[in-house]
């Protein structure tokens, strides 16, 4: 027996679904400074049919439609990458960051979430969370201790006629160098030399753990992030950041042993952001949903793993409920001085989880 629906009293246009966007992207919001953009959304979940809207403690934009006993966790995040490119309106494509990465999969869900015809024993719990893109992600583990959903979505791009499900893990290493200064002609180590021998101890260390593995997403990525060397009357020092992408088979905290093996005795290592990798089911009622949707908007539905990570990695562990990522935009533009989004993507992928909501 179905449930009967609530019909929507809320009529949300398109013109007013790309205002909210447009906004939304105008107001900056890097890590740590989302204040603005959350307030901005709490308003806007309070004028367009959102039951209850708030801030909660840890700064994230919460808002809630429905009243049922099954909870749908709509998780975006609302922080962005640094940098600020100009936002303009081009060839019916938004400029901007956020326009990908991730406010655009959060207005679909805003969107979303007003539109759908819900069953009268579901709530929709749509989440804008602060801090994604820092190691903190201080909005995905306070949500995590409040909630207990049946059913997640995670706002990430992914094109409007695919769903992710899986990401790799991360890990962060500071490693850190301090000894006395000697004479260039000295055979004595500098300490940008000894960050440069440790960078290829790392290297060599990925190399051999990939070693006849072919899948992006199932090799272990080391990336160089950050290296800086100086010194302070006779004493040199020397520090690098260096960022792992994991694949499942591989723990942060094994990695984390192993590199830190690797570096002198006279080096400091640092190991701190430590995901592992997540994959979702692949069949579950959330991607049956989907995938009928994508199909009556006239796509063909994909499922993709991605290299980065998301709140996937933070949440998924501990609810324990299907889950899967979904949000319109390519997501190789993600921190690029070009990031956009075609606003007819967003429009469609807003159609797509309208009616995936309405299916559910």
């Amino acid at each position: 027996m179905t449930s009967p629906l609530i019909p929507t009293t809320n009529t949300i246009t398109d013109t007013i679904a790309i205002q909210l966007l447009h906004d939304l992207v105008m107001t900056p919001s890097p890590s740590g400074e989302e204040s603005s953009a959350v307030s901005l959304l709490i308003r806007w979940m309070a004028s367009h049919g959102y039951d209850e809207s708030y801030i909660d403690e840890a700064g994230n934009a919460v808002g809630i439609i429905g009243s049922g006993t099954r909870d749908l966790v709509l998780l975006g995040h609302i922080d962005t990458f640094t940098g600020n490119p100009p936002v303009f309106i081009c060839d019916n494509t938004l400029y901007g960051r956020g326009s990908v990465d991730a406010k655009g999969s959060l207005c679909t869900f805003a969107v979303a979430a007003a539109r759908a015809q819900l069953a009268d024993d579901m709530r929709l719990i749509v989440i804008g969370a602060v801090e994604e893109e820092a190691p903190s992600s201080k909005g995905a583990r306070y949500a995590v201790t409040q909630w207990q959903p049946q059913l997640c979505l995670i706002g990430e791009p992914s094109g409007w006629d695919r769903m992710t499900l899986g990401y790799k893990g991360r890990l962060l290493i500071n490693w850190r160098w301090e000894g006395a200064l000697a004479h260039s002609a000295t055979a004595i180590a500098t300490g940008p030399e000894r960050a440069f021998a440790y960078w290829q101890q790392v290297l060599s260390y990925a190399e051999a753990l990939n070693q006849d593995i072919t899948s992006q997403f199932a090799r272990l990525a080391p990336t160089l992030q950050a290296i800086n060397s100086g010194h302070e009357g006779v004493y040199g020092w020397a520090e690098m950041t260096i960022g792992f992408r994991l694949p499942p088979t591989l723990s942060p905290y094994v990695v984390a042993r192993d590199v830190s093996a690797l570096a002198s005795n006279d080096a400091q290592v640092r190991a701190y952001g430590h995901e592992q990798a997540y994959i979702s089911e692949k069949d579950t009622p959330l991607t049956r949903a989907l995938r009928g949707a994508i199909r009556a908007q006239g796509g063909r539905p994909r499922f993709v793993y991605k290299t980065g990570t998301s709140d996937m990695n933070i949440v998924a562990p501990q609810w324990g409920c299907p889950i899967v990522a979904y949000g319109p935009g390519d997501s190789s533009l993600d921190h690029t001085p070009d990031e956009h989004l075609p606003l007819d993507e967003y429009l469609r992928a807003i159609n797509v989880l309208t009616e995936a909501l309405s299916r559910l």
